[in-house]
């Protein structure tokens, strides 16, 4: 069962990875997300009784961050978390112009697992060190300060039992972003572009580049 942009700031917490990878990932090349493609049909995220935005496939169980971070890479995927919160403009935004155009989507879903958590939310969540709050006090713990915040975490988490919020990350996304922004961190943490260069704007502006001379090129 599952339920799972103008830049105000970026907060990049990045962290060495082992280079080698896993007999799966081997197996399935990792994609990067197109530069550009089909934006319709577009796709409608269902706003629920608690005011948020829900993705048909975001991370619905028993928020355990360690079981359910082992069931995404278990299945060679990527593992994150989002903070969200009622009437939060930016959440909104990312749901209804962001993540609406369907091929920027279709990624996300096809190689990330996500657990959606309200920043001011009371369900209980039981942490990465074993430590069991409220949503809102895991928001606190890790430093969310801002909707929404997407916590990328890393897929090898070997040696880092009893750790919990930053030392376990590799990016983080604060706010508000434009579609080209947005999936492309998606595609430079699920590529592993950061074990060749740690500096995220280098790989956005290359892409970027690159979608200039598609366009250029009638390619999109």
């Amino acid at each position: 069962m599952r339920r799972s942009f103008a830049i105000p700031f970026l907060t990049l917490l990045l962290a060495v990875w082992p280079t080698a990878l896993t007999a799966q990932s081997a197996a399935s090349p990792r994609p990067e997300p197109p530069l550009s493609g089909p934006k319709t049909p577009r796709v409608e995220a269902v706003k629920g009784d608690d005011g948020l935005h829900h993705q048909s496939w975001y991370v619905q169980g028993f928020l355990d961050l360690k079981e359910d971070h082992a069931a995404a890479t278990g299945k060679g995927r990527n593992f994150a978390v989002v903070f969200e919160q009622r009437g939060c403009i930016y959440c909104t935004k990312m749901h209804t112009e962001v993540l609406a155009e369907k091929y920027v989507n279709d990624y996300v879903a096809q190689n990330f697992d996500i657990v959606q958590l309200d920043l001011f939310g009371a369900r209980e969540v039981t942490d990465f060190d074993g430590e069991k709050l409220p949503e809102k006090k895991l928001a606190e713990k890790w430093g969310v300060l801002f909707t929404p915040t997407i916590v990328f975490l890393k897929e090898d988490l070997s040696g880092l039992a009893g750790k919990s919020g930053p030392t376990l990350e590799i990016a983080r996304m604060s706010q508000s972003f434009g579609t080209g922004t947005f999936v492309d961190l998606f595609g430079w943490v699920r590529t592993q572009a950061y074990e060749k260069d740690r500096n995220f704007q280098r790989y956005h502006i290359d892409r970027m580049a690159k979608r200039e001379a598609a366009k250029a090129g009638g390619g999109g």
